[in-house]
């Protein structure tokens, strides 16, 4: 009898065992996927009671899909990531800090910080190959932006720029005009020099004198092939008069009164 209820509970336990361990491979399973899909030098913590993303000298070149969405602070420095495109951060919506320092960057699209307006507070997107961005691509962002140690072009594009974002304190005299509309700018801190110049003002003046150098030139090309063609007009009158007097008198008067009737 004890054998016989042996043999009956065998299969049970087993079924129970098998049943625990494919729940615990299950469990294992959901726990480390999230680590197996990060990139290659990323990994999450937790620091100061922040949850932190940290793909800091990873070797990426793109920013990382797989960033975990209630991600509170993200480095991304010290890559060679190129370029921003848009909707880069859209699925993190909880982002506080982000840095971009030490990247590859030489543009940033339209709407790449898209859906960070609300809790963004830090950008640092310094020691880049910036030259130039529209302000379009900070819109509605109140976060503070580090932009120094970049390659800037300083125009007026830089200067709204600036002027449409928070500068991170103590970045703004990395902020270098490497290339200007005017050569005596190179070198020199790009927020002393709109302090005493409007480059959107200049920028204007200019074009406004090359579209009067433009309209110039056209009035002048009009005005000349109007006096040639009167001109041509003279001398083949002229000539046409010429004729007629070589011409039997008869002949001479009728086509001269049709001469002058068609040069009136």
């Amino acid at each position: 009898m004890a054998a016989a209820r042996g043999v009956l509970l065998c299969p049970i336990t087993m079924g129970l065992f098998l049943q625990s361990l494919f729940l615990l491979l299950l469990f294992l399973g959901s726990c480390l996927h999230p680590a197996a899909a990060f990139p290659k030098g990323c990994y999450p913590s937790e620091e100061e009671g922040l949850k932190t993303f940290r793909c800091s000298n990873a070797q990426l070149t793109e920013v990382p899909r797989d960033i975990p969405n209630d991600t509170n602070k993200l480095y991304l420095d010290f890559n060679q990531i190129p370029f921003l495109p848009r909707d880069a951060f859209r699925d993190l919506p909880l982002l506080l800090e982000l840095d971009l320092s030490h990247n590859a960057i030489t543009r940033i699209e339209s709407g790449a910080f898209q859906g960070l307006a609300e809790h963004l507070h830090s950008l640092d997107l310094s020691s880049n190959r910036l030259v130039s961005v529209s302000k379009d691509a900070f819109s509605n962002l109140k976060a503070k932006v580090n932009l120094s140690d970049n390659p800037w072009l300083c125009d007026c594009r830089l200067q709204e720029l600036i002027r449409a974002v928070e500068l991170a304190a103590d970045s703004s005299g990395g902020i270098v005009c490497d290339s200007s509309t005017q050569e005596e700018h190179v070198g020199k801190a790009f927020l002393q020099l709109i302090a005493d110049t409007d480059f959107c003002n200049v920028y204007k003046k200019t074009t406004d004198i090359a579209m009067l150098v433009t309209m110039f030139g056209w009035f002048a090309m009009v005005i000349s092939y109007l006096v040639y063609y009167v001109r041509q007009n003279q001398e083949d009158a002229r000539r046409h008069l010429e004729y007629l007097k070589s011409l039997p008198s008869k002949q001479r008067r009728s086509e001269e009164s049709s001469t002058i009737s068609t040069v009136v």
